[in-house]
């Protein structure tokens, strides 16, 4: 199972600039790409909270939520894209073995990463933010994803960025890769238990059973 933000995608730029759109609207200073990548992992509403903290009136007002939805809606991969190697692993992966997204983004947009990025043929199931009555670090989702495909919890690798994803796996009790490449802090990332720390997607994919293709080598190679 793969998260999507900062681990499948790089989908940075379209947030944030979805974010800064907002608090432009609501009169506010922006607040920098670090700063919202931090607010970024627990679901939009809490995003937009985050984001209108330090707004006059009610922050997360369903309004506001409406509000950001919609202007990343309309810019959602306009400069999204897959990490570098992760197309080809993904591709590689899905003929082997069933692979499903795990996402705290709103369903309906993550559909529309995958679909516009091209990945979503790759999935077998996907659970967002609003699928299930919970949403990640609750591990419900993940075996949900489980259940219906008929894998024991324990054959599951997660594969994340984030302490939240991290938290997910240790509350499911599976395995996890912790991706270097995503939206966490490393100081944050290096808290928590992990498998593996890739690098690269070479590296992950090694990790998952993969030969190496063309163009990559084993790591220390």
């Amino acid at each position: 199972m793969f998260d999507l933000d900062g681990t499948l995608v790089d989908t940075s730029p379209d947030i944030v600039g979805a974010v800064e759109t907002l608090r432009s609207e609501c009169g506010l200073e922006p607040a920098g790409e670090r700063q919202v990548l931090e607010w970024v992992g627990e679901g939009a509403p809490v995003l937009v909270e985050r984001a209108l903290a330090d707004a006059p009136g009610p922050a997360g007002r369903p309004a506001a939520l409406d509000r950001f939805l919609a202007i990343y809606r309309g810019r959602c991969v306009r400069e999204s894209r897959p990490y570098p190697g992760v197309r080809e692993l993904v591709g590689r992966l899905a003929a082997l073995r069933p692979l499903a997204v795990l996402t705290n983004k709103p369903e309906a947009l993550a559909r529309l990463v995958l679909e516009g990025l091209d990945l979503d043929h790759h999935f077998r199931m996907l659970v967002a933010g609003d699928t299930l009555a919970s949403r990640k670090p609750d591990p419900e989702g993940l075996r949900w994803i489980c259940s219906r495909l008929g894998v024991p919890v324990a054959e599951v690798a997660l594969v994340g960025d984030s302490r939240v994803d991290a938290e997910t796996a240790r509350a499911a009790r599976c395995r996890l890769a912790l991706v270097s490449w995503g939206f966490e802090r490393p100081e944050v990332l290096a808290r928590y238990p992990a498998d593996l720390r890739p690098g690269s997607a070479g590296e992950l994919g090694a990790w998952l059973g993969l030969e190496p293709g063309a163009g990559e080598r084993p790591t220390g190679a």
